[in-house]
């Protein structure tokens, strides 16, 4: 698996825009005692006695209520471990709608980090997956193992004083007895409360400098086996719909609610996750600056950039066709070029020669790879992450436009030009540079404009110093057209700028003339 991944990351970085890269040590916005985010491998201590056990939930009833019957203490969950041993069976956990964690969350965590590999599992392969499903939960056909029969309370107080038993009481009984008593609340404070606050991001271009949310990401709760996740909104608040009563562990889990994950921890994982550490059961709330965890603050700033994007891709808005679905990106921190490879929508896997070599192992790339890469080695703002992903989500709503032959055809292109000249885009002479002079064309020319209606000022020139001309969509732009115009114009058959020419012209008849002119002067 490491041959192949690193194949993927050869591809990618030959397939990569030639554009300007994205670059901090510090976590500003963490409780006091948290400085610093680890994201390498978890390091894991000792087992911990779970007190979500039934048999632990039934010593804490019977210490509380000796006259009752233990029996009033159902096992409600199970605390499982799965190890798919392809995509198929990981795509069967996922769409069961379970909530996978890469680690056994009743272990002690000596160093804290984005992800975990049981060491028993081989480097490239699935690493154990847990979960918490109901009782009843059927399996499906694959390997399990059932760590933990569980009696998971969510009682609310008319239930509670039907049958005269305070489940919260016996669920901190069991925390006592288990020997996690110190995980709890103080006894001054209310009951069990649901985590709640705000997860935001500054961009010292924008908004006054003022923090914005970080939109749609996932944050996620645990303490033991009691799991619980949301999804941050636009301003980026969120509200935990479990109630805690011991301090939560808070991650932030890169798949959006709009349909695309952030990625790359060099392990088999749709999405990374960045610890917050442990917070308050009331909620944990920060702000991520520059100044911040470098990692932490790119996710986020690529997060905001592709949510943004997707939302303005509306008829209301820009009126573009959107990305495709279950959009995979990754951040690659040594690298200073992007791309939109479109590799897990089966781009270049699927192209003749590429597939011809990687046999067997073409449909298991296509699935772990990549769809966008954006390389961040030389970016220092949220401004150059901002514009690297608009210009990347831009190729992406063209490539739901034109499929697979198109792009594999128009990543050829690049590849050829990469390997025969050294350069990213060649000199617009090869088989297919036609393909690449329409689609940079494109990207650029929406980067642009993206940028100035965020930034403000004068339209930037990103793109201009190429042999193709994103100067010709500007140009129409002043004159009326849309930018939804353009990219409807781009349908599979448009492979030149000649193509692109009439076609906008018969498009629209009432400026052909205008149209004709402008691609003249810029040829």
């Amino acid at each position: 698996m490491r041959n192949l991944m690193g194949t993927v990351m050869l591809c990618a970085l030959l397939a990569a825009c030639d554009k300007e890269g994205m670059a901090g040590d510090d976590y500003a916005g963490l409780p006091a005692g948290n400085t610093e985010i680890p994201h390498g491998m978890m390091v894991l201590g000792e087992k911990l006695d779970n007190p979500y056990t039934t048999e632990n939930m039934k010593s804490a009833f019977a210490a509380l209520y000796p006259t009752k019957s233990r029996d009033a203490v159902k096992t409600s969950h199970l605390y499982v471990r799965f190890l798919p041993e392809n995509e198929a069976e990981f795509d069967i956990l996922t769409e069961a709608g379970l909530d996978l964690v890469d680690y056994p969350v009743d272990y002690e965590i000596l160093v804290d980090g984005d992800y975990y590999h049981d060491p028993s599992i081989e480097d490239g392969e699935f690493t154990w997956q847990y979960a918490v499903v109901p009782e009843d939960f059927v399996f499906p056909d694959m390997r399990y193992e059932i760590l933990d029969e569980c009696c998971i309370t969510e009682y609310d107080p008319s239930v509670r004083s039907e049958d005269g038993i305070d489940w919260e009481a016996v669920e901190e009984e069991a925390f006592r007895l288990s020997g996690n008593g110190d995980m709890l609340q103080p006894a001054t404070r209310a009951g069990k409360v649901n985590p709640s606050g705000r997860i935001t991001i500054v961009d010292e271009q924008a908004n006054g400098g003022k923090p914005v949310g970080v939109s749609g990401v996932r944050v996620r709760c645990n303490v033991f086996v009691k799991i619980s996740n949301a999804y941050t909104d636009r301003d980026g608040y969120y509200t935990i719909p479990k109630k805690f009563s011991a301090n939560p562990k808070y991650r932030l889990v890169f798949k959006n609610e709009k349909g695309f994950a952030i990625g790359f921890n060099l392990i088999l994982q749709p999405a990374s996750a960045s610890s917050l550490g442990r917070g308050s059961e009331t909620g944990l709330s920060t702000t991520i600056t520059k100044n911040s965890d470098r990692t932490l603050f790119f996710r986020s700033v690529v997060n905001n950039a592709a949510y943004d994007y997707i939302t303005r891709c509306g008829e209301d808005d820009m009126d573009l066709t959107l990305p495709p679905g279950d959009l995979r990106i990754w951040l690659l921190n040594g690298l200073d070029a992007s791309s939109a490879i479109m590799m897990h929508h089966k781009a270049i896997v699927s192209h003749s020669l590429v597939k011809n070599f990687l046999g067997f192992f073409a449909s298991l790339i296509a699935y772990f790879a990549p769809d966008v890469t954006i390389g961040t080695a030389d970016m220092d703002s949220y401004s150059d992450a901002y514009r690297a992903t608009c210009h990347e989500l831009a190729h992406c709503s063209h490539f739901s436009q034109v499929g697979l032959d198109y792009w594999n055809k128009y990543v050829e292109y690049i590849l050829t030009s990469y390997l025969t000249g050294g350069t990213t885009y060649g000199d617009g002479t090869g088989q297919y540079a036609g393909y690449c002079e329409v689609g940079e064309m494109w990207a650029y020319y929406l980067e642009s404009v993206m940028y100035r209606e965020r930034y403000g000022g004068a339209m930037p020139q990103f793109g201009t110093g190429y042999w193709f001309s994103p100067q010709i969509f500007r140009y129409l732009d002043d004159r009326g057209l849309e930018r939804s115009d353009f990219l409807a114009a781009m349908q599979a058959d448009v492979t030149s700028l000649d193509v692109l020419q009439s076609r906008l012209s018969s498009m629209h008849p009432d400026k052909a003339r205008m149209i004709d002119q402008v691609f003249i002067r810029y040829r």
